[in-house]
């Protein structure tokens, strides 16, 4: 068991300045991606018209 823990403990270990910059490019890519979501919702909206909800059902 203890070499399966020094296995572990030897991997990657980040620097605060690599931990603060892989956060900040996670929130980046978080927001163009919540960007995205909200300009396909709005052109659909927008291409479908504002007379789809007076369509018979």
């Amino acid at each position: 068991m203890a070499a399966d823990d020094d296995r572990r403990d030897a991997g990657l270990v980040l620097t605060e300045e690599q931990k603060r910059r892989r956060r900040a490019r996670n929130l980046a890519i978080a927001g163009a991606l919540f960007g995205l979501v909200v300009l396909f919702y709005l052109l659909t909206v927008f291409k479908m018209g504002g007379n789809v909800a007076n369509r018979p059902l």
